[in-house]
């Protein structure tokens, strides 16, 4: 009998990994699990790897005698009693008496009653609690404590040490979590494998697996804290830059791309095209993708340029250099208002080149039967030199005859995401991403860190800086006033009417309202136009040719005019609500603005009630810059949510902070790029861990070239 248990237990230490169910740590069980369940914690490696947010110095307790209002501290006393008060609106407040020798203060608990009874049989024991020290009626108080009994036998993980605070979900408590997370590093820990390749964590001085992640839940000191921080900091970034590097050599493998020559004369045909001259910025630009596209591989380049900053005349460049050596380009832009806008002053730009005609083609979602077969019969046989279009260019049926460059506005992760769908069709074109959104140094570095970067950061000479102001709802009539002195004078303006929720029809329904509002009572006198996404192509395009046209004074709209549309007289934006936009769509917006030799204005109307509200009105109407703006936008949202980066194909980082931690990810992102140059395959044996991990980590980013 002995000897089966022994098997059996033999049978279990062989079974362990860091795969294990957590309901199988020692201390949790199915009904912690269930709740740990909710942080998507459902694995012995997910709980060792959830993080504490912070960790508190809780090394010294502090004399109650000594407490101050608005200062954090342990303390170790006895509970002398406890006892439930009714407040006002019948709320019960738990009070619990605790007394060091120095002075007695109360632990509170709201609508908690059960905790008098809890307290009444721990009456006489000594008790550890931390917290948020509070002024009370009757001296200092601690309100909903971290707490735990005192024992001499036991290792306190709530005191007397560098204490790990934890995300929580409803249900579960911090000493929960330390003692489940204590129980399955004493256990799990020597199953960690080290990923890190020797020569790299010998060279960068960096703590085993091990050790990291046992100081980084319970450090043994402040250094070992930052030691195990800055380890597992740079692995998960590491892991990250691995992926890029990885992505950008499939790119870029001699052979699978375009060897495009720069055509003659080019210059001369550039400036015959464009009906201004292109600024410093512009020409580098132009020169990075030229030389680019020279070479025998994918062209795979984001190009910032901040709104009005001339990437139209940019991407136009890059096309006539693919037409001109005898391919085909696309241009995919989001809507299909960006895509008409683009299609028209493409179309208008090319016209100057006379006999030396380049055929250009719209294809979109709404062109009836017959004349959407017409243009992808033109597409299919190489009538059509560019071809403009929302996602219609890349769904099935249409057929390039020779596509050599796609390039893409305002769609961010198009590179990664939507490049297969091309791949299909037995294409390998040069691929150049624009985007009007500057993105922030950190993400280039991150997100789309497989991607060569070109800025234009300069803008055409003329324009003038766009002010920005933001006024209160109740000062709404000036504002319309004001804009009354803009139209009166021969200008045109932006209304656009607030965000109500994620839904079309109450959108259209907000905008028709707010139209209705102005034509009656605000300008019977002026034409006001309505723009929105319910209405149909034809409608739109009639409205924004009024408009272009000056026929329109006012035009109301919904966030359909953030992008594409560009009428140089219109100098005025009004955003109704504007606390409801975040910041990287203000900006957005007001560069519809600004396009012309004249001032313009951007007024933003809003309570701004909250601190964040405020602080977004507060940056617009101080600065004009996009990458300052976008800093701040990610400061305020956050990675996760920049840009829909939680849909970028990118793994969710657990412990990076890419504001904090931008040393390392500069480290991470070299030692990274080094690895790949020099074992392109991560074939050799001592890299088996590091290559199954980074698989398991993006098998989403379909990195072929090591799988």
């Amino acid at each position: 009998m002995a000897t089966q248990t022994q098997k059996q237990s033999s049978s279990t230490i062989m079974a362990r990994s860091l795969d294990t169910d957590v309901q199988f740590a020692r201390g949790v069980g199915p009904r912690l699990a269930g709740t740990l369940g909710k942080l998507d914690i459902f694995t012995v490696r997910d709980l060792i790897y959830h993080f504490p947010r912070r960790h508190e110095d809780r090394t010294r307790f502090a004399r109650i005698a000594s407490l101050r209002h608005g200062e954090s501290a342990t303390i170790f006393g006895t509970i002398l009693t406890a006892d439930n008060v009714k407040t006002r609106g019948s709320l019960v407040l738990t009070k619990v008496a605790v007394d060091d020798g120095t002075g007695v203060m109360e632990l509170t608990w709201f609508n908690q009653k059960f905790r008098k009874d809890q307290f009444l049989k721990l009456k006489g024991r000594r008790i550890v609690a931390y917290g948020a020290v509070a002024a009370g009626r009757w001296g200092v108080e601690i309100a909903s404590p971290e707490w735990e009994l005192y024992s001499e036998d036991a290792d306190p993980l709530s005191s007397g040490r560098v204490v790990p605070v934890y995300p929580l979900t409803e249900g579960l408590f911090q000493s929960q979590v330390r003692k489940a997370i204590k129980g399955a590093l004493d256990t799990y820990v020597p199953l960690a494998q080290e990923i890190l390749p020797e020569d790299v964590r010998n060279r960068l001085d960096l703590m085993d697996i091990g050790d990291a992640l046992r100081n980084i839940h319970f450090p043994e000191s402040q250094a070992a804290l930052d030691a195990a921080r800055k380890r597992l900091v740079f692995e998960e970034l590491f892991l990250l830059q691995l992926a890029l590097a990885l992505r950008k050599r499939g790119m870029e493998m001699p052979g699978c791309g375009i060897s495009f020559q720069m055509p003659e004369g080019f210059s001369d045909e550039l400036k015959m095209v464009l009906p201004f001259e292109l600024t410093g910025a512009q020409k580098r630009v132009i020169k990075e993708i030229a030389a680019d596209m020279g070479r025998p591989t994918c062209m795979n380049r984001l190009l910032q340029g901040d709104v009005g900053s001339g990437k139209t005349a940019v991407a136009l460049a890059a096309m006539l250099i693919a037409v001109r050596n005898g391919y085909q380009a696309a241009l995919m832009a989001p809507t299909e208002i960006l895509a008409e806008q683009h299609y028209l002053g493409i179309t208008r730009m090319l016209e100057n080149l006379g006999v030396l005609e380049v055929s250009v083609d719209l294809l979109k979602g709404s062109l009836r039967s017959k004349q959407r077969q017409l243009v992808i019969e033109r597409i299919k046989s190489s009538q059509t030199k560019i071809a403009i279009g929302t996602h219609a260019l890349i769904q099935e049926g249409v057929d390039f005859h020779k596509l050599g460059l796609v390039i893409v506005d305002e769609q961010h992760r198009f590179g990664v995401l939507q490049r297969a769908a091309l791949m299909e069709k037995g294409l390998s074109p040069d691929i150049l991403v624009m985007t009007a959104t500057p993105i922030p140094r950190t993400l280039t570095l991150t997100i789309y860190g497989d991607l060569d970067v070109s800025i234009i950061d300069e803008l055409p000479p003329g324009r003038k800086s766009i002010r920005t102001h933001w006024k209160q709802t109740g000062e709404r009539k000036k504002v319309y006033q004001a804009l009354r002195t803009l139209i009166d004078q021969g200008r045109q303006a932006y209304v656009v009417c607030p965000l109500v929720e994620e839904s079309d029809k109450l959108q259209a329904r907000a905008a028709t309202e707010l139209a209705e509002f102005l034509q009656t009572q605000m300008f019977p006198d002026y034409r006001i136009g309505l723009l929105h996404g319910q209405m149909k192509t034809d409608e739109k395009d009639d409205v924004m040719k009024a408009f272009r046209a000056g026929e329109i004074q006012i035009l109301v709209a919904t966030t359909v005019i953030e992008v594409g549309v560009d009428v140089p007289n219109a100098t005025c934006m009004v955003i109704e609500d504007a606390d409801r936009f975040g910041l990287a769509q203000l900006h957005q917006l007001r560069g519809r603005v600004g396009r012309g030799d004249q001032q313009s204005f951007c007024v933003m109307i809003c309570e701004g009630n909250s601190e964040d509200s405020m602080r977004r009105m507060q940056v617009m109407s101080s600065t004009n810059d996009g990458f300052t703006i976008a800093e701040e936008d990610l400061k305020l949202r956050g990675p996760g949510e920049f840009y829909g980066t939680r849909q970028s194909g990118m793994a969710g980082l657990k412990i990076a902070d890419i504001f904090r931690d931008i040393p390392i990810l500069e480290l991470a992102r070299k030692e990274a790029f080094a690895l790949i140059e020099r074992d392109p395959d991560l074939g050799h044996p001592s890299l088996k861990a590091l290559r199954a991990d980074l698989l398991k980590k993006y098998d989403e980013l379909q990195l072929a070239v090591v799988s």
